[in-house]
């Protein structure tokens, strides 16, 4: 960023360019406002960088593996009352692109500020993606960029074909913020630094046997 900056200060064309720019956003903005009237709960789309980037439907691997996370942290967080989970359809809303994450989950703080009726959320404590091969490279690069510059203490990346995980924790250093990753394979187990207590094993989020034991312990 820092280099970016300093190469326009020091072009001549400097006000220009800020000019452009500055035209350029309002003209995103403008765009981002229709996207929000257009989408609506029939529709799986995010804008993201200006562009309003539409999903296909999901294979079965997909929408599995979220049921099976998706239904061990809301029973784990719904027993311990830490927050709420939303899942496919919760809209958050970053400084300049709004994405529909898989799984999100929100503190207790947090949610109980929300509104009746509201659709347009803030910066999420912990975000789920699970991988297809037309969001990987998305998942990987600006959503994981926009992630950590937003405060997002984790995130979860989910391969069901591999079956793995590549979990980022959010550090902050020599005043730099950016993801610390870990990855975890079928046979590991898996614990969040951000929902506290919830610990599984990977395989409980691919195979119906494995999750519902993780699920026994859990409510147990």
């Amino acid at each position: 960023m820092e280099n970016i900056l300093e190469k326009i200060m020091k072009s001549p064309d400097a006000p220009n360019i800020a000019d452009r720019l500055q035209s350029a956003l309002k003209d995103e903005a403008r765009r981002r406002r229709d996207f929000r009237n257009w989408v609506d709960e029939g529709v799986k789309a995010e804008f993201i960088n200006g562009e309003v980037v539409l999903h296909s439907p999901v294979k079965k691997e997909h929408w599995q593996t979220s049921d099976f996370l998706s239904t061990l942290l809301s029973v784990y967080i719904k027993i311990r009352r830490l927050g709420s989970i939303g899942v496919e359809k919760v809209m958050i809303s970053l400084t300049r692109n709004d994405y529909e994450p898989d799984i999100v989950f929100f503190s207790r703080e947090k949610s109980e500020l929300f509104e009746k009726g509201q659709m347009l959320f803030p910066a999420p404590d912990f975000v789920v993606e699970i991988l297809s091969k037309k969001t990987a490279a998305k998942d990987r690069g600006i959503k994981k960029q926009d992630y950590a510059a937003h405060g997002i203490a984790e995130y979860w990346i989910i391969d069901p074909e591999r079956q793995r995980i590549e979990q980022y924790l959010l550090l902050n250093e020599a005043d730099q913020t950016y993801f610390q990753p870990y990855t975890y394979t079928i046979d590991e187990t898996i614990e969040s630094r951000v929902i506290t207590g919830f610990k599984i094993p990977v395989r409980a989020i691919f195979e119906a046997e494995a999750n519902a034991a993780a699920l026994s312990n859990l409510v147990g």
